[in-house]
């Protein structure tokens, strides 16, 4: 689902986004949900995911090679 910036979301970038490889990712804590956003395009609007629905996409990014 893709919604509008929520009011006091604070954004932070992703542990494993490195300075100009291109790729970051912003997370933000909306107590019971996650956003996720482009960092490079934050205007673009965010995805966001219940935290089960978070934990299991972590759970399948970090199984891949």
């Amino acid at each position: 689902m893709n919604t509008p910036e929520p009011s006091p979301a604070h954004w932070r970038k992703s542990s494993h986004s490195g300075g100009d490889e291109g790729e970051c990712v912003e997370i933000a804590d909306l107590h019971d949900q996650i956003a996720i956003r482009d960092s490079k395009a934050p205007h673009t609007g965010h995805l966001t995911l219940t935290r089960q629905n978070f934990a299991t996409l972590l759970t399948h990014l970090t199984s891949q090679p």
